[in-house]
């Protein structure tokens, strides 16, 4: 009886050996996608069966290219030293775990948990590792934009970062856009006929959801002929009194102002005085000063404005009148008869004083 227990245990023996001997290595467990920040910190885990006899390793893969692929461990032993990453492995779930600090975007990738059977058989389960990077706006999108009124404009903005970021338009203030509303969303905005009233600052913006976004600013410059306004078209002074006629020019590029009087180009000297005044790159304010007007500067003023897109010109009237206009003049006579009757007021007002003041000594 013994003995036929003996040999039944043996014959267990045999077949627990044999079956244990044909079980082949498998991974049980590999850690999922992971999604992680760049400067951050991510451990893949693998967990593998039956692998005393065989090697596991870790590597990168590069889904392009099999010869950029890169091999990190092998067993519980680093290949790649690399102050970044670490191994652990846990004896009792003969689990690997692959650490990785302060993440790079280059880290991002595939990774395998591969076990060696043979040189063509392997057991293989894979991870993957997504670094998000906030957006930043490409080289090869448009910085500034210098076009004619009336032609069409294409703008271009594109952005790196992951996710994949999103892109829209806005103008400086909000203001309404040339395409409609105060947004617009893609890369390329386009607009048909751009006008004078669509110069100004544009923004693309560029976000993922990670950090705050970013955007760059793109100047558009639209090149138009000269548009010229008369706040006042028709003017009066008195004479020997100066007077200042005014002309506002809309125009860009900036362009070449002159006065002109019966045909003949007017310039500073002693009875003329010219100013120009740039608001703005697209805004000139220019002022002709008429210098103690005589008889034969009353007349017809032309405001010419000029640049390379076309020209235009704003007529202003001198004419003569009996009161002096405040300002410039602001009652102050210069010369002549004006001075005489300025010193012969002053006499009077001081007479009718001393009148008064000797009435009122006499009734006391």
């Amino acid at each position: 009886m013994a003995s036929v227990q003996t040999t039944v245990l043996l014959v267990l023996g045999v077949f627990i050996e044999i079956c244990l001997a044909q079980r082949s290595p498998t991974i049980s467990y590999i850690t999922q996608t992971q999604i992680k920040d760049i400067g951050g910190t991510v451990e893949l885990s693998c967990s593998v069966q039956y692998t005393n006899d065989y090697p596991v390793i870790w590597m990168k893969i590069d889904p392009r290219s099999n010869a950029n692929s890169l091999p990190i461990s092998t067993g519980s032993t680093l290949i790649l030293h690399e102050s970044r990453y670490s191994l652990r492995y846990d004896e009792a779930s003969s689990t690997y775990t692959l650490q990785i600090k302060d993440i790079q975007e280059t880290d991002a990738g595939f990774y395998h948990c591969q076990i060696i059977i043979s040189p063509s058989n392997r057991v293989s389960a894979e991870v993957e590792l997504q670094v998000r990077r906030p957006p930043f706006i490409s080289d090869n999108s448009t910085r500034s934009v210098v076009v004619s009124e009336g032609q069409a404009v294409q703008m271009e903005c594109y952005a790196g970062g992951y996710p994949p970021p999103r892109i829209s338009w806005r103008r400086e203030n909000n203001a309404i856009l040339p395409t409609g509303g105060s947004i617009y969303r893609g890369n390329v905005m386009k607009i048909k006929q751009i006008k004078k009233e669509d110069r100004g600052t544009y923004y693309c913006v560029a976000e993922n959801g990670v950090g705050r976004g970013t955007k760059r600013n793109i100047a558009v410059e639209v090149e138009f002929a000269p548009v010229v306004t008369v706040p006042r078209p028709r003017l009066g002074q008195a004479l020997q009194y100066d007077m200042d006629l005014e002309c506002h020019v809309e125009a860009y590029p900036p362009p070449a102002l002159t006065w002109v009087k019966d045909e003949v180009a007017l310039s500073n000297n002693q009875h003329y005085s010219i100013s120009h005044f740039a608001t703005a790159d697209e805004f000139t304010d220019t002022t002709l000063r008429v210098i103690t007007i005589e008889k034969r500067q009353y007349g017809q003023y032309i405001c010419k404005a000029s640049n390379k897109l076309g020209s235009a010109e704003g007529v202003v009237e001198l004419f003569e009148s009996i009161i002096p206009v405040c300002p410039p003049a602001c009652g102050q006579a210069r010369y002549g008869d004006a001075a005489t009757l300025s010193t012969s007021t002053a006499a009077i007002c001081l007479t009718l004083l001393f009148v008064l003041f000797r009435d009122f000594h006499a009734q006391h």
